[in-house]
Formats: structure tokens, C-alpha cells, sequence
């Protein structure tokens, strides 16, 4: 009997010197949050309690019989609530600056328990905007509105090109020239701890240079190409044949035959003897 009240001693013991400890340090648990959505935090309070929030200290408290009073701090009021059932807190409509370390003392228990959640709220990214710089060189240029953590990646397939991250611009841009043969490989990447978005290169970078062409492309040009040398042949092919008949019809012109039919015949008028003698005498007399 004397031995279990000595081991019951020294187990109490070890529990009075290990429990001030956690409680001195509470461990922080890193939570995210989306700006616009709601946030839970994961440690029940069903009897009494406080929520408390950095420097402001108490922000939220629970009474015996199940009452709460969430609007102790007017940035909070009507966004901060307390389940009387679970005994969860939970933060609606999350805004950017809701982050940081917020505390939750349970006093359920004789030993009051705290829990540390430090919360970082996100904006949702919006798409990246990849645009040509140099149609020649298909030079393109990925563009993205910054926020917090954000970072912006060029891959070719899963190898990582190029990246930035900085929190000193509004927009992120970053450029990069595309090797053609493997354009459909890349695609340029925003992401942050809460969202990912992803844009491909655009089809103007290579269709803005004819030299450089599809299989596609290729077999168009090629139908193209024949479709222009029969129109062409069939030309040359018709104004043979007209030169042809032209040549033809000059001969034709030129021919003995045609020369005596323009040839003019004049008239043969027979003079009688008679006549002519008194034509004579009369120019005679005129002299």
C-alpha cells in the first residue's frame, strides 16, 4: 500500500512538472485562409473560454451554460461565432489582414489548455497572361498580379525553366524564347499555398512567321503549290493555241490565192473603126 502511494506520488509528480511546460509553450499550428471564405479553428470549447488574437488579447469568450459573447472587438463583429454544439469558433468573410496568431484557451478542465494557431490569408490567383514580344524569335513574355507568396514559373514539361518571387512589385512578369519544335511543352505556372493557375504559349508566336510551319502548314502549301501549277500550265497550254491559229490566219492572208482575189480588173471597152476616125479628125480640128 505504502509502495502504490509512493508510485502514485511520483506519477503525480511527473504530470505537475510536464503540464505547466506545454502550457508555457503551446505549439503553433500553421492554418491557411482564402480571402471571402470562412475559417474553423480545430480546438473545442464546450464550457468556458477564450479566443484571443495577437496584441488585441481577448476577441471572444464562453460561459458556463453555453453563452459566448463574439463581439468583444469591433473588427470581428458579426464575422467571429461560437458553436454551442461543437464548440468550434470559426472567422467568416476572411480579409487579408485577419492574419496572424490567434489563441484558444479551453478552461473545460481544472487545467486550463491553450493552442496557438498562427493563420495566413490568401488572395485566389488569378491566370497568368503569356504574350508575344517577338514574333521572329517567339520571344513571350508571362505576366501575373502579385500577392503574398507568390511565385511565377516557366516548365518545359515537368523541368523548371525559370521563376521569380518578390513582394517589391505589383505585377510578376517573366520573359522566355520559345524553341518552336516543342512549343506545345511549355506553359507558364503562378502558384501560392492556396491556389495554382496556368497559361500555354499562344498560336500567333509561330503563325506570325511563315518560315516556320507545321506538318499541317506544309501540306496546305504543297496542295497550294499544285493547284498553281496546273492553272499555270493550262495557260501556257491556251496561248499556244492561240499564237497557233494568229500564225495560221496570217498565212492564210499571205497565200497566192488570196493575193488574186484583191487583184482589180479594169474594164475593156472595143472601139469601132468608124468611131475612131472621127475621133481623130475632130482632135484635128481642134488643133
Amino acid at each position: 500500500m505504502t509502495t502504490l502511494q509512493y508510485l502514485g506520488i511520483s506519477v503525480r509528480f511527473i504530470i505537475v512538472l510536464c503540464s505547466p511546460q506545454h502550457s508555457d509553450q503551446p505549439e503553433t499550428w500553421q492554418v491557411k485562409g482564402i480571402v471571402g471564405t470562412f475559417l474553423s479553428f480545430p480546438e473545442r470549447v464546450l464550457k468556458s473560454g477564450n479566443l484571443l488574437y495577437g496584441d488585441l488579447g481577448n476577441i471572444a469568450q464562453v460561459y458556463p451554460g453555453k453563452q459566448s459573447n463574439t463581439n468583444l472587438e469591433k473588427r470581428f463583429k458579426n464575422r467571429l461565432h461560437w458553436n454551442n454544439v461543437t464548440g468550434v469558433f470559426t472567422l467568416s468573410d476572411l480579409q487579408i489582414d485577419d492574419s496572424g496568431v490567434y489563441t484558444v484557451e479551453n478552461a473545460d478542465a481544472e487545467e486550463k489548455m491553450t493552442h496557438a494557431f498562427q493563420l495566413t490569408v490568401y488572395y485566389v490567383l488569378s491566370k497568368p497572361q503569356v504574350t508575344v514580344h517577338d514574333n521572329i524569335s517567339c520571344s513571350v513574355v508571362c505576366s501575373v498580379e502579385n500577392g503574398r507568396e507568390v511565385t511565377l514559373s516557366w516548365y518545359r514539361g515537368g523541368e523548371i525553366l525559370n521563376q521569380i518571387s518578390s513582394p517589391d512589385h505589383i505585377t510578376l512578369s517573366l520573359p522566355l524564347k520559345v524553341d518552336e519544335q516543342n512549343r506545345d511543352s511549355y506553359r507558364c505556372e503562378a502558384a501560392n499555398p492556396v491556389s495554382k493557375e496556368t497559361a500555354v504559349v499562344p498560336n500567333s508566336c509561330i503563325e506570325s512567321d511563315p518560315s516556320k510551319v507545321t506538318d499541317g502548314d506544309a501540306t496546305t502549301q504543297g496542295s497550294l503549290i499544285a493547284v498553281i501549277c496546273v492553272l499555270v500550265a493550262s495557260g501556257l497550254v491556251g496561248l499556244a493555241i492561240c499564237l497557233k491559229k494568229r500564225r495560221n490566219g496570217q498565212q492564210h492572208e499571205d497565200s497566192p490565192e488570196r493575193k488574186q482575189d484583191d487583184i482589180l480588173y479594169a474594164e475593156i471597152t472595143h472601139i469601132k473603126p468608124a468611131d475612131n476616125q472621127m475621133n481623130l479628125r475632130r482632135q484635128n480640128k481642134g488643133k
